[in-house]
């Protein structure tokens, strides 16, 4: 059974990551229909045991190669959460689908002097954070 749950409309939703750093939302999720739980059994069937707040950070020389990087690490974070449920236990991402809330690569570039020469330094961040509920199963 698919563990991760996003929410869209009046039900959670199964859903796979799509963390690509060529895409035009980096942090994707994409819906797999395997499984729906109304949002009003949500909480009558699950116990909420915690929320944890999700980023990563990444340098490099090669800006796609670095940002691919950051979400790799992002991703490996997330599998960890789905490996702390117990039995029966789903997670849940919380951030909305859009808007201000929605967790995005945040670049700066730097230059670095290597040898003499001028050399473009990036540095990836996740703002604001991928935020992922851990609930365990009631009774």
């Amino acid at each position: 059974m698919s563990r991760l749950f996003r929410r869209y409309g009046s039900n959670y939703q199964t859903v796979t990551l799509e963390f690509e750093a060529k895409a035009l939302n980096e942090v994707g999720f994409r819906r797999d229909h395997e499984h729906t739980i109304p949002t009003e059994e949500l909480e009558e069937r699950f116990e909420l045991t915690e929320t944890l707040e999700l980023t990563s950070e990444a340098r490099g020389e090669v800006q796609n190669e670095t940002e691919q990087q950051l979400l790799d690490r992002l991703e490996a974070k997330v599998m960890e959460s789905l490996e702390r449920l117990p039995d029966g236990g789903i997670a849940v991402i919380e951030n909305e689908r859009s808007g201000r809330d929605q967790p995005k690569p945040r670049q700066k570039i730097g230059t670095v002097v290597e040898r003499g020469e001028n050399r473009l330094a990036f540095e990836y961040t996740i703002d604001p954070p991928l935020r992922v509920s851990l609930y365990a199963p009631r009774g």
